[in-house]
């Protein structure tokens, strides 16, 4: 038994593409649901807006009750530290400030509880801290540069050398203060804290030195109640910015949901729905916007049902006028063919009218035949006589009804056959009606020029191109060639005696096999009308295989660095897109 195939692991690179590709299709949807909701936007917006609102806000609370916390610290720190230097400085002007002056060993505190004034002041002030939790002291001698004494279990690396300097040019009693981490003996961590220095003087009092004296404040209870605050601020900012996308939820659902409803109704009464009609509640705006939609698909119901009588109506009328007129027709032919036939009888002028009357009798009956054709694709009743034939023999019966008016203006035709059979289903009258309006359409505006015909095929579709190397056709001009009785330039008479239905009908023929007829013109250039039919009646054509624009025209302005989208006529509207 063969073992199964081994699944191909994918490299890391596609990987990555594939990742990239996923990533974008996810934010196109994304983007797409957003764009097509307005209610989301309406939300998102708000939230955003809320979001940067709450967060300036609550910016400026925060440092508002920053400061106000900092500062009253501060205050209450400087009024302790004032008092503290005063109860130093009278233990230092007490007659045994002299034993201050024993030698200490360098870098060793003097703890409270001995006999020297400094250890006694820094005892009381000890007392009066209570704990480390409120603030410590640390007393320098300046004279003595590795003595210290200080309170609790504080580290005198806490003070910043940078401080020290800042004292030193200081007057004596100025104060310095500074933010500063504190460091605590058995701690590991710093605690964030404020530290007020100061320098007092002792000359004058038999001391003849000076003292540096820290007040260092621990902040970690501030940090903790900010810290408390700033959280509870966050929550609030939170639920503030969910409860206003709630009620922009709830306020624009309010509004939304009445303008869906009327899109609905919109999309139904364009598909047809005539009797959709809105519900009316209240009497706000959107009670008079239903009440407006209401009155406009009214009125809209009634102007179609109208137009669709006056269509009708007009449309019987064409198709009746053609009938009646058959019979006195048949007649006056009848009269002016017996003229015809003894023309040489007459005088010159008198056959000379009876010529002018043949010709026009015959334009007349090609007129009545064409608004029959039209008034039958009107009312929808055109059907179509299937057969599976050869496009070649279909343009060879076409070509060969036209080269008599060919000679007439010194035209040739240029055939570009396939050698094998081109087989399609179709009506063979209607199409090579088509190909005959084309090929008289180009020998009209081909300036006596050769027209090239070419039929190309493929899997699914067949197509055959008339192209002339006339006047070819203004910008605009693709679409309107197939309106019915337009001409490109009014002031030119017919050379053909059309009727001015040739383009109008064959644009029918295309559409009821499911085709295309597509025009292409450029002034000086000349024009070309491709018609595409699918090989199997009533398969979806999907391309061309032959190009709408002449392959020379395409190869010479891509070189000139022109290259132009070919222009698609109203026929393929309904007939899909263009392959070229």
């Amino acid at each position: 038994m063969p073992s199964a195939p081994k699944k191909r692991r994918r490299t890391p690179r596609q990987l990555a593409r594939g990742l990239r590709r996923s990533v974008r299709r996810a934010a196109g949807r994304v983007r797409r649901v957003f764009w097509r909701s307005l209610q989301l936007r309406v939300v998102t917006s708000t939230m955003v807006i809320s979001i940067v609102v709450v967060a300036v806000l609550g910016v400026f609370l925060m440092q508002q009750i920053a400061r106000a916390t900092l500062e009253a610290r501060e205050s209450a720190a400087r009024s302790e530290a004032q008092a503290d230097r005063n109860a130093v400085l009278g233990y230092l002007n007490q007659p045994a400030a002299e034993a201050a002056k024993q030698p200490v060993e360098s870098g060793q505190a003097l703890q409270a509880g001995g006999g020297s004034p400094l250890s006694q002041a820094t005892d009381a002030l000890a007392r009066r801290a209570g704990s480390a939790s409120r603030y410590s002291v640390i007393i320098r001698n300046e004279n003595r540069p590795g003595e210290f004494y200080g309170t609790t279990n504080i580290d005198p690396v806490s003070i910043p050398p940078r401080q020290r300097e800042e004292l030193f040019k200081k007057e004596a009693g100025e104060d310095s203060t500074w933010y500063t981490p504190l460091y605590y003996k058995g701690q590991p961590e710093p605690v964030p804290g404020l530290i007020i220095g100061t320098r007092l003087d002792t000359w004058g009092t038999g001391l003849d030195t000076s003292y540096e004296i820290y007040h260092l404040v621990p902040l970690d209870k501030e940090e903790r109640i900010l810290a408390s605050v700033q959280q509870m601020i966050i929550l609030v900012g939170a639920g503030l910015v969910l409860l206003l996308a709630a009620i922009a939820f709830l306020v624009t659902r309010q509004v939304v949901t009445p303008v869906r409803l009327a899109r609905q109704a919109a999309e139904r009464l364009a598909a047809g729905r005539l009797d959709e009609r809105l519900k009316v509640r209240g009497e706000d705006d959107l009670a008079r916007l239903a009440t407006s939609f209401n009155e406009m698909a009214a009125n809209l119901a009634l102007k179609i049902h109208q137009l669709e009588e006056l269509s009708q109506v007009q449309r019987q009328f064409v198709s009746d006028v053609s009938h009646e007129l058959r019979t006195p027709l048949t007649t006056v032919r009848m009269a002016a063919d017996l003229l015809y036939d003894a023309r040489e009888d007459f005088d010159p002028m008198a056959a000379r009218s009876a010529e002018l009357m043949q010709n026009q009798l015959n334009r007349f009956e090609a007129m009545l035949a064409d608004l029959l054709e039209i008034s039958r694709y009107d009312a929808g009743a055109a059907d179509l006589d299937i057969d599976s034939v050869d496009v070649r023999d279909v343009v060879l019966r076409a070509v060969a009804d036209s080269e008599a008016l060919a000679e007439r203006h010194s035209t040739r035709f240029d055939l570009r056959l396939p050698g094998e059979p081109c087989m399609a289903e179709m009506d063979s009258r209607r199409v090579e009606r088509i190909l005959r309006n084309l090929l008289f359409n180009a020998i009209e505006h081909g300036e006596g020029r050769d027209i090239v015909v070419s039929v190309g095929a493929d899997r699914d579709a067949v197509a055959v191109a008339v192209r002339d190397h006339g006047v070819g056709l203004k910008p605009g001009e693709e679409n309107l060639v197939f309106d019915r009785f337009w001409r490109a330039d009014p002031s030119r008479a017919r050379t053909i005696g059309g009727t001015g239905l040739g383009l109008a009908i064959s644009r029918e023929d295309a559409m009821l096999h499911g085709g295309w007829l597509q025009a292409w013109g450029a002034p000086g250039e000349g024009s070309q009308f491709r018609l595409s039919l699918p090989r199997v009646a009533g398969a979806v054509l999907r391309g061309s295989p032959l190009p709408l624009v002449p392959p020379e025209v395409e190869m010479r302005r891509t070189w000139r660095g022109q290259h132009m989208t070919p222009v698609l006529s109203p026929a393929v509207i309904d007939g899909g897109r263009d392959a070229d």
